[in-house]
């Protein structure tokens, strides 16, 4: 495997520009992923790794060599789309062994077969390499894709939103087993998605980008705990971060804050503070999601297994001590000297 560096690459198709003066580097064996929404340059960013663009600034480095201007077939990287791209009519064992036959390799069968075998079990498809790929379920061919990337171990491995054609359950059976993989083969990947679960799940560390440009990176508590902007904030956690005028509830305007963020999580309610309208209750199992509304503004909660709100039923909101973020009239977060406080333990958000 190997570190690769992207150094302030900028890629335009004409007037826009998909890449701008983005600078990343991926350290050996790492797990990156670059989230953010269609059009923030996620693909494009693999594809200059890949060597399918070539930035019209800046540089690629893969293991320390620059590979701004080399061929896609001379980076020893391999690519997995969001669509399988398999080979139809050919076996899951012939699918995986494609890449080892490539003249250049000059493989025994004997070895083929092992190297095949080996990744069909790290993948837990062994029972299945007879079958044709079109004898496969959804997720059963994902997992042929992935297996074709890694049965020749490249230096690297571009994943380009691989699960998102999935069903919920099998995204959430492959992030496990990709997670998994990863970490059993010591493998370097970069791998793009606008889905917030995946990139926490599975990331060593979370890029967001916004219109070609990275606005943030760190490991996946830091970005949600301490994101730089609105922005950011906003990309991660579900229900969305509530984002409000510091009045809404009953706070004095902090030093240059125009707008205060808190967690779904950390809004305590029936516990006193401000008086809020109960609009609707989610109950989704282990959580409940309660809308309410302050001062004609909207807020999530986010509460245990509770029945007792019901919608139409005025209660009271306050933030936990010391979870408010602080975010000036631009959206970029103020810094102050008590940072939110999220990894102490917590008592229930709903009191009586």
């Amino acid at each position: 495997m190997a570190e690769v560096a992207i150094e302030r690459a900028t890629r335009r198709f004409g007037q826009i520009t998909a890449v701008s003066d983005l600078s990343l580097t991926v350290r050996d064996g790492e797990f990156v992923v670059l989230l953010g929404p269609t059009g923030a340059g996620k693909t494009t960013t693999l594809r200059l790794v890949a060597g399918l663009e070539t930035p019209d600034e800046g540089r690629i480095r893969i293991a320390g060599e620059d590979v701004t201007n080399a061929p896609a077939a001379a980076r020893d990287v391999a690519f997995v789309f969001q669509q399988y791209s398999l080979y139809p009519h050919y076996s899951v064992f012939d699918n995986l062994a494609f890449p080892l036959r490539a003249p250049g390799r000059r493989w025994s069968d004997e070895r083929i077969r092992a190297r095949v075998r080996e990744v069909a079990a790290l993948l837990r498809i062994e029972a299945k390499l007879a079958n044709r790929a079109t004898h496969l379920s959804g997720g059963e061919m994902q997992r042929v894709a992935i297996g074709r990337a890694l049965v020749r171990e490249p230096q690297v491995h571009l994943m380009d939103e691989p699960l998102s054609s999935l069903d919920a359950k099998l995204r959430e059976d492959l992030r496990i087993e990709l997670k998994r993989i990863q970490i059993d083969l010591g493998a370097t990947i970069l791998y793009v998605t606008h889905d917030q679960i995946e990139a926490m799940t599975l990331a060593d560390r979370i890029g967001v980008l916004a219109e070609g440009r990275l606005v943030q990176i760190g490991a996946p508590r830091e970005v949600y705990e301490a994101p730089r902007n609105t922005y950011v904030a906003r990309r991660l956690g579900s229900p969305q971060i509530n984002l409000l005028p510091p009045q809404a509830l009953g706070l004095a305007d902090g030093p240059r804050a125009a707008t205060i963020g808190v967690r779904p999580e950390d809004v305590l309610v029936g516990r006193g503070g401000v008086q809020a309208e109960v609009r609707t209750i989610e109950h989704l199992g282990a959580e409940t999601v309660a809308l309410l509304e302050i001062a004609g503004h909207e807020l999530h909660a986010l509460l245990g297994p509770v029945d007792r709100l019901v919608a139409g039923a005025t209660t009271t909101v306050a933030p936990r001590a010391g979870s408010l973020l602080y975010f000036d009239a631009d959206g970029n977060r103020v810094e102050t000297s008590c940072a939110p406080a999220r990894r102490a333990a917590r008592e229930p958000a709903y009191g009586t």
